[in-house]
């Protein structure tokens, strides 16, 4: 069970709930949000019923859930979240043009500053961890001077410090990183808001117990991502995955972008997985293509 504690509730509220929680043998687990408390009831909620939470002072509404993930739950938060970063709003009734390079009319910017070649002969950076530090402030600087957010792709726990430091807006872990529970317990304590990509072989479900892993730390800014998914077909690898972001889209309140400067090929341009992002329900769509009408 989720009990929604009111805006700004007191600390006296929230002890008055978990005391409740506990005497009918209860544990409660508290995810502290920048406006609101939610706590999570675990256990047999049946010795419960939500009109006897509801009657606390400051509970807002309790709310049987039976998903594993609850706080990011439509069940808890009928409308759509909005995250805004710098005057961009992320699930918003604007689609967002998410640029990989600069182009002067996206509405936010996608760099991938860590980015390793998994080949052995590819050529490496073997300029040091402060210039690279420093070209990736420089750059994030430049298109802050233009007004544009910027989300930098991280690939390791170790990057999230150097992000940070360089006034990264976004932080957008790729789909190799959904079972990481080290890397999402950080980025959960982080009040920084977080692109979670679903990973190619995993299924929706574990991609919003993922997204719910981050939300119990604290951290609500979540933003959900499909970068593809594995396809059937031997020429290519990966196909946007349209039926996830639709059904995510329904189950959670979370803003959803659809990732497919990597997807294209002959038989799928750019501007056709553009198109199916967009009615598939996606608040955004990370290309090199630019804006469609």
């Amino acid at each position: 069970m989720i009990i929604v504690m009111q805006k700004q509730a007191s600390a006296e509220a929230v002890a008055r709930v978990i005391e409740c929680i506990r005497s009918r043998g209860l544990q409660e687990h508290v995810s502290q949000g920048e406006e609101r408390t939610i706590i999570g009831a675990v256990g047999d909620e049946r010795v419960f019923h939500p009109n006897e939470l509801e009657r606390l002072p400051e509970v807002e509404r309790a709310i049987r859930v039976l998903n594993d993930w609850k706080i990011i739950s439509r069940e808890v938060r009928q409308q759509d979240s909005q995250i805004t970063v710098r005057g961009v709003v992320f699930g918003g009734e604007k689609m967002l043009d998410i640029a990989v390079g600069f182009k002067p009319d996206a509405d936010a910017v996608f760099i991938d500053p860590f980015f390793m070649s998994a080949g052995p002969y590819a050529d490496v950076d073997n300029s040091s961890e402060k210039a690279q530090i420093d070209a990736m402030r420089q750059k994030i600087e430049r298109i802050h001077e233009l007004g544009k957010p910027v989300l930098v792709r991280i690939r390791d726990v170790r990057q999230i410090e150097a992000a940070l430091v360089t006034q990264a807006d976004i932080l957008y872990l790729g789909g190799e990183l959904m079972s990481n529970r080290a890397l999402q317990d950080e980025v959960g304590r982080l009040n920084t808001p977080v692109v979670l990509c679903k990973d190619k072989h995993h299924r929706v479900g574990d991609w919003l117990v993922a997204a719910e892993h981050i939300a119990l730390r604290g951290n609500h800014h979540i933003i959900l991502g499909e970068a593809g998914t594995l396809s059937f077909e031997s020429e290519h690898t990966y196909r946007l995955d349209v039926d996830a972001i639709v059904r995510v889209r329904r189950v959670t309140h979370l803003p959803v972008i659809a990732d497919i400067s990597s997807l294209w090929h002959s038989d799928m341009p750019q501007d056709v997985l553009y198109r199916l992002s967009l009615a598939s329900g996606a608040n955004g769509v990370v290309s090199s293509l630019g804006r469609l009408s």
